[in-house]
């Protein structure tokens, strides 16, 4: 069955249609969130809802752009939006849970690991990772869709509606940002 039929029969909401589909896209679509969330619980949260809403909103869809670009964009728009709302949540609460009474640092961040960063590469990606999370969210889902997901500019263009050249100056920023951090990063290890 190809990807034109499971799509129509997703829009009669066929449950065998559901599940290939799920089958078929539930690792990128989680990975994606992953990269952007860097919680495994969160990801696989924006994942379920990510399909709930392709279920519900299938009939929406109106196959001008790939199947993939439109789940991407969902998954992207997701993840932003619980970046967003923990951020508000959490704004002073974060803060306050990681200094004790003597302003001393009580709570050092876990480590976050992605599935796609080789083992031997597994410290070198937690801090690219945890340098990625400081970024603004549009430069950082252009780079996560770019870097670990292999999206070309025109694909991410599509998936976040922006042209060749402001995917391309995004990436550029977050590059540019990224660079800032990693090296006050090595730069402090190396004291």
């Amino acid at each position: 069955m190809n990807e034109r039929e499971l799509i129509a029969l997703l829009k009669k909401k066929d449950r065998e249609a559901f599940k290939i589909i799920v089958e078929t896209w539930q690792d990128m679509v989680y990975n994606t969130a992953l990269g952007l969330l860097q919680n495994a619980e969160d990801a696989e949260d924006t994942a379920q809802e990510v399909f709930m809403q392709v279920y519900d909103s299938i009939a929406t869809f109106k196959e001008e752009s790939k199947f993939s670009t439109w789940l991407y964009r969902i998954t992207v728009s997701k993840s932003l939006d619980l970046i967003r709302k923990k951020k508000r949540k959490k704004r002073f609460a974060f803060v306050q849970s990681l200094y004790g009474k003597n302003d001393e640092l009580t709570n050092d961040p876990p480590d976050f690991f992605h599935p796609g960063v080789k083992m031997e590469n597994k410290e070198r990606g937690a801090v690219l990772f945890k340098a990625v999370e400081k970024l603004p969210a549009n430069q950082k889902a252009a780079f996560i869709l770019n870097k670990t997901e292999g999206l070309s500019y025109g694909e991410i263009g599509e998936i976040m509606k922006l042209s060749g050249s402001a995917v391309d100056a995004l990436l550029q920023r977050a590059k540019k940002n990224l660079q800032i951090t990693l090296k006050e990063y090595y730069e402090l290890s190396i004291k």
